[in-house]
């Protein structure tokens, strides 16, 4: 699954919203993203440069509730469950 991060989104938002809708589960019933990841760090890394431009070509993956994410440029997350993502590597 694709999620485009809108442009007023925080990252950290966007990483519950897209494993939200991907689990079909309201997100109050997630594990909470700080148990992987620090929120405000993560929102940090593709927030603008003090001179108000944009961060360019950064890229994070990381596994959050049986999903492995990765999000490129602070725009874009790519989500896949991690039995997908096994088998898909099994796969010739």
């Amino acid at each position: 699954m694709e999620y485009e991060i809108g442009g007023d989104e925080l990252v950290s938002t966007a990483v519950v919203r897209a494993v939200s809708a991907i689990e079909g589960r309201e997100p109050c019933f997630l594990r909470p993203l700080a148990d992987v990841v620090d929120p405000a760090v993560l929102d940090t890394l593709f927030d603008p440069r003090y001179d108000g431009t944009p961060r360019t070509g950064g890229r994070l993956s990381f596994v959050y509730n049986d999903c492995y994410i990765t999000i490129d440029n602070g725009e874009y997350l790519t989500l896949q469950l991690l039995e997908d993502r096994f088998c898909d590597e099994r796969d010739p």
